[in-house]
This record gives C-alpha cells, sequence and structure tokens, in this order.
C-alpha cells in the first residue's frame, strides 16, 4: 500500500497551505500555472505567505485538467507580460489565480472562496469536519455532493469527509462497487474499497485468477496486486514445475526473490 499512500498524501496536501484559514474564511495565497507533465493539465502552485518572487517555493503542487480552467489557455503562457486571470469554477467554491505571465508561467496571487452551499449539502448527509483547506482539495479534485451521495445510498460504511477524497482520487463510483459485489465479495467498507481500488483491483482480473483455481479474499486481492502475482506470473509458475502453488508461496517467491 505505500505507493498508494504516497499519492494519496501528495493530493490531499494540494488543499493544505503553510497556515490554517479559520473556519470558510476565504484563503489568499501566491500562485503559479505553468504546463503540467501531461499537456492537458496545468501545473499548479500555491503558497501562503512571503515567497522570493513568487517562484517554486510553494507548498503545494498539483495537476488540474486545463478543460477546468476559464480565462487562459495553454498558448496563453507564451504571451510575456499578459494580465490573466485563471478561474475554476467547483461546488465546494471557486478558485481564481490572478497576474502575469513570466516565463511561460502565470504568476499571481489566488483566492479561493468557499461554498457554504457545498457545506450544507454534505453536512446532510452525514460529512463533517469541513474547512477552507480541505474544500480547496475538494474544488481542485472536482469532488461533487451527487456522487458521495450515491455512494452514501449504496450503504458502503465508514464514509468521511477524508476518504471521500481517497475514494475520489482512485474512481471509485457504484459501478466499480458493483464490479467488486457481482463477484460474490460482501460489499467493501470505504476502506477496504480505497484498497482495492489504489491497488488496482478489477473484476476482469480476478475471474481470470479465479480460472486458474484460486478463491482469493478481499485482502489477498490486495496482497497479490501489490507483489504482481498476476495471472500469467502463476501460469509461468505452473508451467516451471511447481507445485501446491499457494497464493501465500507466490506471494514468497516475489518477496524472495526466487525466480528471475
Amino acid at each position: 500500500m505505500r505507493a498508494c499512500s504516497v499519492v494519496f498524501v501528495a493530493v490531499m496536501a494540494c488543499g493544505a497551505s503553510t497556515m490554517p484559514a479559520a473556519g470558510l474564511d476565504p484563503i489568499k495565497e501566491s500562485c503559479t500555472l505553468s504546463v503540467g507533465d501531461k499537456a492537458e493539465a496545468f501545473r499548479l502552485g500555491t503558497d501562503y505567505g512571503d515567497c522570493d518572487n513568487h517562484r517554486h517555493c510553494g507548498s503545494s503542487m498539483s495537476d488540474v485538467p486545463v478543460g477546468r480552467f476559464s480565462g487562459i489557455s495553454i498558448p496563453d503562457l507564451v504571451r510575456q507580460g499578459a494580465q490573466l486571470t485563471a478561474t475554476l469554477e467547483a461546488e465546494a467554491g471557486r478558485f481564481t489565480c490572478s497576474g502575469t505571465v513570466k516565463e511561460s508561467e502565470l504568476v499571481g496571487v489566488s483566492i479561493f472562496t468557499p461554498s457554504a452551499e457545498f457545506v450544507t449539502r454534505m453536512e446532510q448527509m452525514g460529512f463533517k469536519g469541513f474547512d477552507a483547506q480541505k474544500l480547496l482539495a475538494y474544488a481542485l479534485l472536482d469532488v461533487r455532493s451527487d456522487w458521495a451521495r450515491s455512494l452514501k445510498e449504496m450503504g458502503i460504511r465508514n464514509l468521511t469527509t477524508d476518504n471521500l477524497i481517497a475514494l475520489h482520487i482512485f474512481h471509485v463510483d457504484k459501478d466499480y462497487v458493483r464490479s467488486i459485489t457481482s463477484l460474490g465479495y460482501p460489499q467493501p467498507d470505504a476502506e477496504q474499497l480505497v484498497a482495492v481500488s489504489c491497488q488496482g483491483v478489477n473484476a476482469a482480473e480476478v475471474r481470470e485468477i479465479r480460472a486458474l483455481g484460486y478463491q482469493p479474499t478481499l485482502d489477498q486481492l490486495v496482497q497479490i496486486r501489490i507483489f504482481k502475482i498476476t495471472p500469467d506470473f502463476i501460469r509461468r509458475m505452473q508451467a516451471r514445475g511447481f507445485s501446491n502453488l499457494t497464493l501465500e508461496k507466490l506471494v514468497q517467491i516475489r518477496i524472495f526473490k526466487l525466480v528471475d
């Protein structure tokens, strides 16, 4: 789970500042906006407080799809000196980054205005503990109340304001939950769903593993994904003459590197 934990912590940080915001007061920070690692995303950096020239010293960095911003496009970032305001409208609030294009990035000041109406909708479903930073994370990730409600209505246990973020990061929705329960597994709770979706557990591969004679539990599905116990790996071990290969033995083969 380590790799998934790193991803989760990194994305959670996108809504955190070096200083806390009071309640639902707007958050004002310095910001930069540049081309992300993928051409279809902007790399957004934010920082609270003094920052020399507002350049790459922010407390958080996150990639946001280009289409979620209005008022800016990728070609605008070559317009040296252009004055722009990039705006992201989300159910959780409104984020703007206003400034000047310098050396292929927009450098300026951001303001995030949380939505009290969104908080009310979420609280009516039992989700508590919102502050401005968490709402900023919800906004940048586009976590919506209708999606949260769809999971709530399925009766998924132990849903919280925090693990909703993780579930959204790993693309958990009603169809994904049903793909797991259609295999005969009891409906996972929120933390189990984070674990299986984070590791990429999918129904097609589970069926293939079952066809090879195994009946993994949900916990074993997570473990065999971590150690890359794929159907192809199982077949290769069987072809080498290994007998009585339990899932535990296959994991040990991976851990101790008993095969190349």
